[in-house]
């Protein structure tokens, strides 16, 4: 079943691997004027901290905003479109080392997958304050989740590696919703490890349900964002291929590291992105 479950994410990949390639290429005099290396460092950076369980979409927008790299409209579909080849190397990495209960891993990823694909192509259109709204709020939400777990107030999980009945479907519904809210640009890993935790299950099966739910969803949630031209294409490019590269040194030569010091700065760093996005927002509404 596993198998099946990798070949099926290898045939989704290529699928969105096509449209990816072929936008680029169709549309490479389009690409802006941000700076291919800090591009690529920044993809390389935050795939590594990724693959270490850290997450990936909130520090990257944070930097997106730092150094004025990406706009604000197409943030959502650059953090997609970009992290979706390495979070698929995570998802083949993690889910071929960390049992979880089929039924449990299947049912969760699909849930994730279909919220995305409901999710990117309502927010492929939506305009530059709402997703500025959306995502500040988000941001917050994320760093809220980060603060209870670094304080020892999330629950710490169990030793189960699936779930049955009502957890089962609480696992599935909450996994929905946040394939859904990760369009626009709310990260799934630290609410995913939550709901995870919450419901009982070993901390360990949350990297193969967090990395593979992404994996599946992204790859579909993107090809929207690819077709609606709603992202950004030079740092799509630049951040999968470094992040890629990141993503394998870190799950294969690092594995781990003293993480709850950066953890800390990640919140700091999110907390002052979420601050920032709104205040674009409020901008935005005094302007018009």
């Amino acid at each position: 079943m596993l198998q099946a479950v990798l070949s099926a994410l290898g045939l989704l990949t290529l699928g969105f691997s096509y449209y990816f390639v072929k936008d680029t290429v169709k549309n490479k005099h389009t690409f802006s004027n941000a700076s291919f290396a800090t591009l690529s460092v920044v993809g390389f950076i935050v795939n590594f901290f990724d693959t270490l369980g850290i997450g990936s979409f909130a520090p990257t927008t944070a930097l997106f905003k730092l150094f004025r790299l990406v706009p604000d409209r197409l943030i959502p579909g650059t953090l997609n479109v970009s992290m979706t080849i390495p979070v698929v190397l995570e998802a083949f990495i993690f889910m071929t080392v960390i049992k979880v209960e089929p039924i449990t891993l299947i049912s969760m990823l699909a849930a994730a997958t279909l919220g995305a694909v409901l999710g990117a192509g309502i927010v492929a259109k939506l305009p530059e304050k709402k997703i500025q709204l959306g995502m500040g709020i988000a941001l917050l939400i994320v760093a809220f989740v980060f603060v209870i777990g670094l304080l020892g107030l999330m629950p710490v999980g169990g030793e189960a590696i699936g779930l049955t009945g009502s957890k089962l479907i609480i696992g599935v519904v909450g996994n929905f919703i946040l394939g859904a809210l990760m369009t626009i640009g709310i990260g799934l890993y630290a609410p995913c490890m939550a709901l995870v935790y919450a419901l009982g299950m070993s901390p360990r099966v949350a990297f193969p349900i967090m990395m593979g739910s992404c994996a599946f969803l992204m790859p579909a949630a993107s090809i929207k964002f690819v077709q609606e031209g709603a992202y950004d294409r030079k740092a799509s490019v630049a951040i999968t291929i470094f992040g890629s590269l990141g993503v394998l040194i870190a799950a294969y030569i690092v594995k781990s590291l003293p993480l709850t010091l950066l953890k800390w700065l990640v919140v700091f760093v999110i907390v002052y992105t979420a601050i920032t996005m709104l205040r674009s927002a409020m901008k935005n509404t005094q302007e018009k």
